[in-house]
C-alpha cells in the first residue's frame, strides 16, 4: 500500500494531469486560504454548506464571520464527529442528510471526503436525499449569503433543481467544486454554466476543483 501511495505522489509530480495542474494553480492563486473566504459575510448572514464531512470548512467560515451555517452531512458518523464539534454553538446546525432534488433514500459508498452515492466502496450506507425546494420551504429561508456545494458528483442535480425552481436567485453566492465522475459531466458542468450566468457571475473558475458565482445586481 505505501509503494502505491509514493508511485501515485511520483507520478503527480512529474507527470500531472490537467487536473492536478489546476489544483496546483489553485493553491498557488491562494485559493484554500483566501479566494474560499472572500466574501462580505456578518453574523446575520446564512450560509449552507452542502457537504460537511468533519467540520472543518463550518469552523474556518465561522471563525471569520460568526454567521448562521446549516451543515448537510449524510455520513452518519461525521455527521455526529460535526455535531459533537459544536455542541455549544447554536450558530451551526448540523443536519443528517444530504440536499437534492428530491427527497429518497440512497447508498452511499463511504471513502472519506470523496464517499459519494456514485462511487465504489466496501463499504456502504444507506443515506437520506432532501429535495432542497421542500427543505427551504420548512425552514422558511428566503435568502442565502453563501451556499458551498462540494457533495462528490451531487452538485448537478443539486443546481438543477435550483435553477429550475428559480431558487437560485434567492442565493448571493454559489461556491461549487464539481467532480468529472461520470461520462456527461463536463457536458452537464457547461449547460450548468450557462444557466447561471443568467443570474449569476462568474468570480473565479478552477476547473472541476472550486469555483464561485455571485448573483446578479
Amino acid at each position: 500500500m505505501l509503494l502505491k501511495i509514493v508511485a501515485v505522489k511520483l507520478q503527480r509530480r512529474f507527470f500531472p494531469t490537467p487536473h492536478d495542474l489546476m489544483v496546483r494553480k489553485w493553491l498557488a492563486d491562494g485559493g484554500d486560504q483566501e479566494l474560499r473566504f472572500n466574501y462580505d459575510l456578518d453574523k446575520n448572514s446564512v450560509m449552507l454548506d452542502v457537504g460537511g464531512y468533519q467540520g472543518q470548512n463550518a469552523s474556518d467560515f465561522f471563525s471569520r464571520f460568526q454567521c448562521r451555517i446549516y451543515v448537510f452531512e449524510p455520513v452518519l458518523n461525521f455527521a455526529e464527529q460535526i455535531k459533537k464539534r459544536f455542541c455549544k454553538n447554536s450558530s451551526i446546525e448540523v443536519f443528517q442528510f444530504g440536499l437534492g432534488a428530491s427527497s429518497r433514500a440512497e447508498t452511499l459508498h463511504i471513502c472519506g471526503d470523496g464517499s459519494s452515492i456514485f462511487g465504489k466502496s466496501s463499504r456502504a450506507q444507506e443515506i437520506k436525499i432532501v429535495d432542497i425546494k421542500e427543505w427551504l420551504q420548512e425552514k422558511n429561508i428566503r435568502h442565502i449569503d453563501l451556499m458551498k456545494i462540494n457533495i462528490e458528483g451531487g452538485e448537478y442535480e443539486l443546481l438543477e433543481r435550483l435553477i429550475e425552481t428559480r431558487l437560485i436567485e434567492t442565493i448571493d453566492n454559489i461556491q461549487v467544486q464539481f467532480h468529472n465522475i461520470f461520462p456527461d459531466a463536463r457536458s452537464r458542468m457547461e449547460s450548468l454554466h450557462k444557466e447561471l450566468e443568467k443570474t449569476h457571475r462568474s468570480i473565479y473558475q478552477y476547473e472541476f476543483v472550486w469555483e464561485n458565482w455571485a448573483r446578479k445586481r
